[in-house]
């Protein structure tokens, strides 16, 4: 009896151990689609722009090099090639904004970055670090569209 009772208990608790590491939501090609690992994870490019060491007081060309900067953003998101972009509000370390570079590798985010003039004309400078984020996190673009009134 104390053996049927053991092997009960073994089995429920493996049941129990199962179901806490295996995902019923689970959708194999989505993970594929997004290229997610087993934890439905994926590495990334982080990008921290911050104030360049260009101080030009040139108002047309500022404003020229920042209307390229946002056409490159939608460009680049369009592609599929940048899922996070935007500004930080004031701060004391010169942080401007930041990106999430839908790339594995730091050369391949410097490549990307090359096509913005802003970063181009040293308005501004990147500084990149890989970083490892859910898989999922391309899928909140087409809501984004959704839900803006004014295009800047």
């Amino acid at each position: 009896m104390k053996k049927i009772f053991y092997l009960i208990a073994l089995c429920l608790m493996s049941t129990l151990a199962f179901s806490q590491t295996s995902n019923q939501s689970y959708d194999s090609t989505l993970a594929k689609r997004l290229g997610a690992d087993e934890y439905g994870m994926k590495m990334y490019v982080f990008a921290v722009l911050k104030t360049g060491d260009n101080k030009t007081e040139n108002k047309a060309f500022i404003d020229s090099c920042f209307s390229g900067h946002l056409q490159n953003i939608r460009r680049l998101a369009e592609k599929k090639q940048i899922v996070v972009a935007g500004p930080f509000g004031k701060n004391n370390n010169q942080f401007r904004g930041l990106f999430i570079l839908n790339v594995e590798k730091i050369e391949d985010a410097e490549m990307l970055l090359k096509s913005d003039p802003a970063i181009s004309s040293n308005l501004l400078k990147a500084e990149l670090y890989p970083w490892y984020g859910s898989a999922a996190l391309p899928e909140y673009l087409p809501f984004h569209d959704k839900i803006w009134k004014s295009n800047p």
